[in-house]
């Protein structure tokens, strides 16, 4: 007897285009030196939902991989999680401060204007001190930079456990 999952013939998971980290070594440590400072003072569920965000917008597989399993072990809660990709038609599903966190995180991660509308950063200065503030925006800076190295090395997703790389 065979099961559902033995029918089931899923496409074939892509190899890494490159070991990025071993060819760049003093560069990952780096990264990863600063991603551990950005993400001081920021409430842990609230930074897994900049990196998810962001993730999205760069279409970064392996970091939504990767950001929704840290999110969940922090106990962020899967509906929150699914709804983030339609925050502005879930908006009751997150607080004021984080509706700011996110329209910020797609402001600084789609440039598209060039620039962060005064409205957008008005909006989160309400909610986040100035020292707050500058964390988020690293924060939101350090996934972009992250998201760029997925994308364009193809990191396959599927395999990261909660924690592994924080």
């Amino acid at each position: 007897m065979t099961t559902a999952q033995e029918t089931t013939a899923y496409a074939p998971e892509e190899a890494p285009r490159l070991p990025w980290a071993e060819h760049a070594p003093d560069v990952y440590k780096a990264m990863i030196r600063l991603d551990s400072v950005a993400r001081r003072g920021l409430d842990p569920k609230l930074y897994e939902l900049v990196k998810i965000r962001a993730s999205q917008l760069n279409h970064c597989a392996f970091c939504l991989d990767m950001h929704t399993k840290d999110a969940l072990a922090a106990g962020e809660s899967v509906e929150r999680i699914v709804q983030l990709s339609a925050w502005q038609e879930s908006r009751h599903f997150y607080t004021e401060k984080e509706l700011a966190a996110i329209e910020l995180t797609e402001a600084v991660t789609v440039l598209t204007e060039g620039f962060v509308p005064d409205e957008v950063y008005e909006r989160a200065a309400k909610h986040f001190e100035g020292a707050e503030l500058a964390q988020l925006v690293a924060a939101i800076t350090v996934i972009n930079a992250w998201n760029r190295f997925g994308v364009a090395f193809r990191m396959t997703p599927g395999h990261y456990q909660p924690g592994q790389h924080g």
